[in-house]
């Protein structure tokens, strides 16, 4: 005597769920992660137009080029960066603040490298 047609069917479905659940997993922690990085960037890129437009609006806060730089860290609230992570100059265009951030993967098992994000901005004087 063999299976029941329900016991079989349960056994095709645990079969089926074994192959779909890691490509589903795969695809919700890659959003999640490709999500938290576009999240970094913005923040990333907002930080450098806030200290260029510090700096250009001769604001108490930006008259140095380190006082810019630590603006833009802390402007860069929730990222892993420090002063060191930004750059000010003069460009044609005004005062120009550059940002890099070393960037890596929360599951590196599954995306093993990393990325280094940069924005730069530029406000007129």
């Amino acid at each position: 005597m063999g299976l029941s047609r329900s016991d079989r069917r349960r056994g095709s479905v645990a079969i089926e769920f074994a192959f779909a659940f890691p490509l589903f997993l795969l695809c919700v922690l890659g959003i999640m992660e490709f999500g938290r990085m576009i999240w970094s960037q913005t923040t990333l890129d907002y930080a450098v137009e806030a200290a260029a437009r510090c700096a250009a609006i001769d604001a108490p806060d930006c008259v140095t080029a380190a006082a810019i730089e630590d603006f833009a860290a802390n402007a860069a609230a929730g990222l892993p960066v420090s002063a060191s992570n930004f750059a000010v100059g003069n460009a044609a265009c005004g005062v120009a603040v550059t940002g890099t951030m070393p960037w890596t993967f929360a599951a590196p098992a599954l995306f093993p490298f990393s990325v280094t994000l940069t924005a730069k901005a530029c406000y007129p004087v």
